[in-house]
């Protein structure tokens, strides 16, 4: 049964079983029945989760700005949230009520080093980085700030280190599934740049509105790949990427089928390397009541943008 998901359920949902590996039974599952706020969480996926999709998104960050040719400014409502979980809930709930919780918006903007005061400064006249989810693309300001940017990025990452992945290096063959088209065997693990199928027309529309090109880099433990969101649809629709089913638990315990597709690393291009890896970090968070919920989140560690990332800035943003 498909269940109606709010914006915090949405956001921090996780797959229900890992995309290789399939359990044919059911254990015993200690925290399944943490309440926070009043929030029933599966474990301590979530916050992990999200701790790493903030740590990732922060290393892209990084990254760019280290350049000094281009910087990265947080944009999307996921970007922009606050760490804390409780305060978490109630950003995402002002995002619904104020009709803002459907909009899809790429999670950064991308933006020259001539143009970085000026966009510095175009965002405190929005009143801040935590108030752009909340303000029209219609504002003049932010058209002031979205007529800088050169890209968007929708920012993605696993919890892999590519390098150690099994197909990692292998060739792609012609499969009688794809109709004879490149590919690997279904089941074959390999770094795979994500897109959801729910997120893939929104983004396809706020591109054309806004006439920013998107392009989805996934940040995997050691590298990251990147590839412009318009070759992900002419892969999709000349038959080279087919859809995955996966099942996705939002911490309310609802499941939710969606359809994901998963691009070979070989299609994109290099967007970088570990310098530095994270350390992993014990954590925890207590509810009101005393009780707590210990997860692992990630610290530190560095990326370094890799020069046919590059390339592609310099080409968009009319450098040769």
């Amino acid at each position: 049964m498909l269940h109606r998901l709010g914006l915090f359920d949405k956001v921090l949902s996780v797959a229900a079983e890992d995309l290789t590996i399939e359990f044919r039974g059911q254990m015993f599952v200690p925290w399944s029945d943490f309440l926070l706020n009043p929030r029933r969480l599966r474990g301590s996926d979530f916050l992990m989760r999200w701790s790493q999709g903030v740590w990732s998104e922060e290393r892209i960050v990084q990254a760019v700005n280290e350049t000094n040719q281009y910087f990265a400014l947080p944009y999307g409502p996921s970007r922009t949230a606050p760490d804390n979980v409780r305060e978490l809930e109630l950003y995402f709930e002002r995002l619904e009520k104020a009709g803002l919780g459907r909009l899809k918006r790429p999670d950064l903007l991308i933006v020259r080093k001539s143009d970085w005061q000026a966009a510095q400064e175009t965002i405190q006249e929005i009143g801040g980085i935590s108030e752009l989810p909340f303000t029209s693309e219609n504002d003049t300001y932010m058209k002031r700030l979205l007529s800088m940017a050169i890209i968007a990025v929708e920012c993605e990452n696993s919890l892999w280190r590519a390098s150690r992945m099994p197909y990692y290096g292998a060739t792609l063959t012609p499969q009688k599934r794809l109709g004879g088209q490149l590919g690997l065997k279904k089941a074959a693990v390999l770094p795979t740049i994500i897109l959801k199928d729910e997120d893939r027309i929104p983004l396809l529309e706020w591109q054309q509105q806004q006439e920013i090109s998107i392009h989805i880099w996934h940040l995997f433990f050691d590298v990251g790949f990147g590839i412009a969101l318009n070759d992900v649809e002419d892969l999709i629709n000349g038959g080279k990427i087919e859809l995955t089913k996966q099942e996705f638990q939002a911490p309310g315990g609802a499941t939710t089928t969606k359809i994901i597709y998963k691009i070979y690393y070989h299609y994109a291009y290099q967007l970088g390397q570990a310098r530095e890896e994270p350390k992993l970090v014990p954590d925890y968070i207590e509810d009101k009541n005393g009780h707590i919920l210990p997860y692992v989140r990630f610290e530190g560690g560095s990326l370094v943008l890799n020069s046919e990332a590059l390339q592609v800035l310099d080409k968009v943003s009319g450098i040769r």
